[in-house]
């Protein structure tokens, strides 16, 4: 049986507005979405739209935010982030981020976000996770 990283996405929809680009994918339990370009309050509307798509409907258990084409995030995009983690939350389901960039990551530190959202260093690695139950708490963050 292929890994879950080399199954085929099955694409669901894609988004595009200006200089982002949003494309969702299921696999299996997963939905994937990508985000690519810049993420800010210009843009934003696109992944809060892919990201409101209805998970449980799909047999979805997580989404998965593959973040490796994102080359800025303001504070609008981190918003849309956190939020779309409480409405999973709210239906079972865990949101979790893959391929943040420096910035990206600085964002989430600076802001504390790091410490609410799962952040994987790549697609794969996020696929290969094993699931901790659906939405469960968030760990708390390491100390610094």
């Amino acid at each position: 049986m292929p890994r879950p990283s080399e199954q085929p996405c099955e694409p669901t929809g894609e988004h595009e507005s200006g200089d982002l680009w949003v494309e969702v994918g299921d696999r299996g339990p997963v939905r994937i979405v990508t985000v690519t370009g810049e993420l800010d309050h210009d843009t934003a509307d696109d992944l809060r739209t892919a990201l409101a798509r209805p998970p449980s409907a799909a047999g979805i258990e997580r989404i998965v935010v593959d973040l490796a084409g994102l080359r800025f995030c303001d504070s609008t995009g981190l918003n849309v982030l956190l939020r779309a983690r409480l409405d999973a939350q709210g239906d079972g389901v865990r949101l979790e981020l893959a391929g943040a960039g420096p910035l990206v990551v600085r964002l989430l530190a600076i802001t504390g976000a790091d410490g609410v959202l799962q952040v994987h260093p790549d697609l794969r690695t996020a696929l290969e996770a094993p699931g901790e139950g659906p939405a469960g708490p968030a760990a708390p963050p390491e100390p610094r």
